[in-house]
């Protein structure tokens, strides 16, 4: 017996099968039904018994062997099934197991049936592991994805509400540090306020960009024409004034206009030079330059400590690939995520500039941004 023939004539046990091992699995939401338990089984034994069914050529199935078979235009049952297994509360791990258990349970029921003498065609069960391994595919893909989405969507909805009371304490601080009743003791607690609630602020703000660039085209900028140098030169004052014992060395000797998003460039400024800091070693100067060549500004921080590794190099404007798994568990990120070069790296792109980096033990670490003067015409 075929094996497509083999499924169809004996659905009803392997649903039940499927149910029997769904049952099994421990899940944080409420116990699911016997609909539920099934969830779109049926459909997935119907795609791979025509799959089976289906005529493939040799090229095909080599195709289909690494990888790339035929992608489906519509949802298939497959994605539909990871993304109501997410929200029932289960684990992509779990998921996968149910598809471990469909394999093993129709293997196993089909290989009773040929031992009691039925006629088979031994690449029906090559054929049944790529569908089977191609479902497994299309779940894990909209798993993830489904995933990602969510998490972006709360970043955002958290980033928001989070404005608010941010804002009232940042007000309320500010109103105290300035006031002429405001005792000594209360003028330096309320600067300690603020202080600590711009910088979380901040942080939000960072959080609010990196939703903007999982969810769009980027970070959106509007560009006026206006002069980088006095720009540049406010934000060196305001961190001289928050590390005092940090020595900062700025070179510029002319003005540097052109179409720039002020606001945005001031954030480029600010997080490249503060990550010198935090990562550099502060007995040394750390260098800030800014220059114009060829129709471009050109900014350039420069500090020495220990360099970059060079396996971290190609994802240091990648937060989320800087840290694997087996890396945060052996060390925990305590000193954040990391979103700062981040945020400067998408800021430069959305201005068509490009964010370098090159770090050594001989030179140090030296970050350079180069935008163009002009925008160029879409």
């Amino acid at each position: 017996m075929r094996l497509p023939d083999f499924i169809v004539k004996n659905a009803e046990p392997i649903l039940q099968a499927w149910e029997d091992f769904a049952r099994t699995i421990e899940i944080s939401g409420v116990a699911l039904d016997r609909e539920s338990l099934r969830d779109h089984a049926a459909q997935m034994l119907e795609a791979i018994v025509a799959d089976l069914r289906t005529k493939q050529t040799r090229s095909e199935r080599i195709a289909r062997s690494h990888g790339q078979g035929p992608v489906a235009t519509e949802e298939t049952p497959a994605e539909t099934h990871a993304v109501t297994r997410l929200m029932a509360g289960f684990t992509i791990d779990q998921m996968v197991s149910e598809y471990r258990a469909l394999r093993t349970s129709v293997l196993n029921q089909w290989m009773k049936e040929i031992k009691s003498g039925a006629d088979f065609d031994a690449d029906d069960m090559n054929r049944f592991h790529e569908a089977i391994d191609q479902a497994l595919a299309e779940s894990i893909a909209s798993y993830s994805r489904a995933v990602d989405v969510s998490r972006t969507v709360f970043l955002g909805i958290l980033g928001h509400d989070l404005r608010t009371p941010l804002g009232a304490i940042m007000l309320g601080a500010d109103s105290m540090r300035r006031s002429a009743d405001t005792s000594p003791r209360g003028v330096k607690l309320s600067n300690q306020i603020y202080t600590s609630v711009k910088r979380a602020n901040q942080i939000v703000g960072d959080l609010l960009d990196l939703t903007r660039c999982q969810m769009g085209p980027g970070i959106p900028i509007k560009t006026t024409a206006l002069d980088l140098l006095p720009l540049c030169e406010r934000i060196v004052d305001e961190i001289r004034a928050f590390h005092p014992g940090v020595h900062l060395n700025f070179m510029a000797h002319a003005a540097v206009t052109g179409q720039f998003d002020g606001p945005r460039m001031e954030q480029v400024f600010s997080n490249i030079i503060s990550n010198a800091i935090q990562h550099g070693d502060n007995r040394t100067p750390i260098a800030v330059t800014l220059a114009q060549a060829d129709g471009h500004a050109i900014f350039t921080v420069h500090n020495t400590g220990e360099p970059i590794p060079e396996a971290a190099l190609p994802f240091i404007f990648n937060p989320m690939g800087r840290f694997s798994q087996r890396s945060v568990a052996d060390h925990p990120p305590t000193e954040g995520l990391g979103l700062g070069l981040y945020i400067a790296s998408e800021i430069v792109t959305a201005h068509t500039g490009v964010l370098d980096v090159i770090s050594d033990s001989v030179q140090g670490t030296v970050f350079t941004v180069t935008v163009p003067m002009q925008r160029p015409a879409a």
